[in-house]
């Protein structure tokens, strides 16, 4: 059974992207090579959006939760407490309030319903920043893996060059009876780079690192990055998607907003050939340099179907079950 770790003791992975336009660029891509390979997760630090607009995002976050959605948690959170209470497993729930918006193919933001248009209009600045700073790592992994600029953006896109791209903003209330239930169980996330906004004053965000939970620092004004499945079989298992969960807390709200930059629906995903027989994957399955391909060419959408329904299991039957299932696919 995984245990509980301090984080700081690990030295969890912190990057001023400051650095990376001076001489410590170097050392700067060298933490993002160790978080990506080791961690499959780190945090960024002066990475250009502005504190301002970061802390509008959470004021209009929490009285919206406060205002349109606290009522309906806790009609929830007393049904599951009396449940967990009489011996019921309620460990298949997530302590949780949440909802998402779509950005990419197609926006569904002005659909959504309960939120005002000084809501709407602050999280679709916030969005495009992030949408940018995204785009800004990808092209740091191509360099960081030797590929060529903007390949991990063209590998996303699908037949029509539209990735898919949405936003979960979820509340993690207190929880009287953290024994029973968790905020969000442990699972790996099954697109490609994954950003997140998270309370800077409530922590319970947890990775699971050999063997050990670690928490998963709240930092003001950060933004947490963490590898998804995509790009772990786009790297050939360079780099790593790992399980991750959050933790119910006695005290406190955490806000969490995560964002999701993920392949089209048709987008093939397949390891990049480059990496092929190169990649920390071959070393570490036994093989020898230059065994090829360990991951399997699937289609995104037919990966996301499979995910639904084992979202909360390992990733390894996943990856063995779209081999199983894989039939040739055209990539001209």
């Amino acid at each position: 059974m995984a245990t509980a770790t301090p984080a700081a003791s690990l030295s969890f992975p912190v990057i001023n992207m400051e650095k990376l336009e001076t001489e410590g660029r170097g050392a700067a891509m060298e933490v993002i090579r160790d978080a990506c390979e080791n961690w499959g997760f780190f945090e960024l630090l002066n990475h250009g959006i502005s504190h301002e607009l970061m802390d509008e995002v959470e004021q209009v976050s929490k009285a919206h939760y406060k205002n349109i959605r606290e009522d309906k948690f806790k009609e929830f959170a007393a049904r599951t407490l009396e449940a967990g209470e009489k011996g019921a497993d309620v460990k298949d729930v997530d302590w949780e309030s949440t909802f998402f918006v779509r950005h990419l193919p197609a926006s569904n933001l002005a659909d959504l319903p309960d939120l005002d248009d000084h809501y709407r209009q602050v999280m679709k600045e916030f969005v495009s920043e992030i949408e940018k700073l995204a785009e800004h790592v990808m092209d740091l992994f191509c360099e960081n893996l030797g590929l060529e600029k903007g390949y991990l953006k063209r590998a996303f896109a699908g037949s029509q060059g539209a990735l898919t791209f949405g936003t979960k903003v979820s509340s993690y209330p207190p929880c009287p009876r953290p024994d029973l239930v968790d905020g969000l169980r442990a699972h790996t996330d099954a697109g490609g780079v994954i950003l997140l906004f998270q309370d800077d004053q409530v922590s319970g965000l947890q990775l699971l690192k050999d063997g050990a939970w670690v928490d998963v620092p709240p930092m003001r004004h950060a933004v947490v990055v963490n590898i998804g499945d995509q790009l772990e079989v786009i790297t050939n298992g360079r780099y790593k998607s790992v399980m991750h969960r959050v933790m119910t807390r006695s005290d406190g709200n955490r806000m969490s907003i995560a964002s999701f930059y993920n392949p089209g629906a048709d987008a093939v995903i397949f390891p990049a050939p480059t990496l092929i027989g190169d990649g920390a994957a071959d070393k570490k399955e036994g093989g020898e340099k230059g065994a090829g391909a360990v991951y399997p060419r699937f289609v995104f959408e037919d990966y996301m179907n499979l995910y639904v329904h084992h979202k909360f299991e390992a990733k390894e039957p996943r990856f063995e079950a779209m081999k199983s299932d894989a039939a040739p696919i055209a990539t001209a």
